[in-house]
């Protein structure tokens, strides 16, 4: 896959054997070297490595700062601070470091640079998650242009966390492909009736507000599996019901890219949680919606209401 003619690529194996110029260490923000990635750096690539990272911090959280790579096939190791010396970790630590790393990368003018995935060791943060974040982080890097870099490489040793970062860079950065070579983006929406009204959630990432739940449709998926999947993602329920609505496909109607959407209806089935992207999760009686609705919801659940409550409207047909 390849952004603005960098190569973006999702492997198994070992980060310190990547003959790259340079691999990314996921540290502490005193550069102090323990084990999992941190400690095979040390381990092959010698103690200096630590010495030199050490005596160019303490730094605050999220930011990277750069060594020699000593008896490591790369050049340079770049030592992202994902966590302080509580080893406490989050997703806003965790997509600073990322962000500086890219940075470093960008001043010293790398050819190619490895990652592994930053905060899932000692930090303990979940694979998708991380994912996510160092998928958005690369993919906005990667659109403003970077003169001699060739390749950003990701490198996960064990295979559950392999296959979760091959899932989450691809969508998120064949999304940007899109978006780049100007196609509309598929998506899906659900408006799902339980006891007491609407669910809806309360969108964890920009654009922020209330939402119906919902998402991009995956490569090999149809319309009804992705909403089914993206409702219990994102709600924890079961659609029954499944009624195809309608289609929006205003360009402004997602800020971020231009995404057509088909819209059902449904009835939930289970008990609402928030998962997923969803901050909240609320059931919303009709007359009552919330005042920050984002995208276009506000006008689907108004078209929806006028179908279901006035037969003889143009959107009931």
């Amino acid at each position: 896959m390849e952004i603005k003619g960098i190569r973006v690529t999702v492997v198994q194996g070992d980060l310190t054997e990547q003959e790259v110029t340079a691999i990314v260490n996921a540290a502490n923000n005193q550069f102090r070297m323990g084990g999992g990635v941190a400690g095979a750096i040390r381990k092959r690539g010698g103690a200096e490595i630590e010495a030199e990272a050490v005596r160019l911090g303490p730094k605050p959280v999220g930011e990277a700062v750069v060594t020699a790579a000593g008896r490591l096939p790369c050049r340079y190791v770049i030592h992202a601070a994902t966590m302080a010396m509580d080893f406490v970790t989050g997703e806003e630590s965790i997509r600073l470091a990322a962000r500086n790393a890219l940075k470093r990368v960008r001043e010293q003018g790398m050819e190619s640079v490895a990652f592994p995935a930053l905060g899932c060791g000692v930090g303990g943060f979940p694979a998708e998650r991380a994912a996510r974040i160092m998928a958005e982080e690369t993919a906005a890097f990667l659109c403003e242009g970077v003169p001699g870099l060739r390749e950003v490489r990701f490198v996960l040793f064990d295979a559950p966390t392999f296959w979760t970062f091959e899932k989450v860079v691809g969508e998120h950065l064949g999304y940007i492909q899109r978006k780049l070579g100007r196609y509309p983006i598929p998506t899906v929406d659900a408006v799902i009736e339980t006891a007491g009204g609407i669910v809806l959630i309360e969108r964890k990432n920009p654009p922020y507000g209330w939402a119906l739940p919902g998402g991009f449709v995956d490569w090999g998926e149809s319309l009804e599996a992705a909403v089914r999947r993206e409702a219990m993602e994102e709600t924890g329920l079961e659609l029954e019901e499944l009624r195809q609505f309608h289609t929006y496909s205003e360009p402004g109607r997602d800020p971020r890219f231009h995404t057509i959407t088909t819209v059902f209806s449904a009835r939930g089935r289970g008990e609402p949680v928030a998962r997923d992207d969803a901050a909240g999760i609320a059931i919303f009686p009709p007359d009552r919606l919330p005042e920050k609705m984002a995208f276009d919801h506000r006008r689907i659940l108004r078209d929806y209401l006028e179908a279901k409550f006035n037969p003889s409207s143009t959107m009931a047909k």
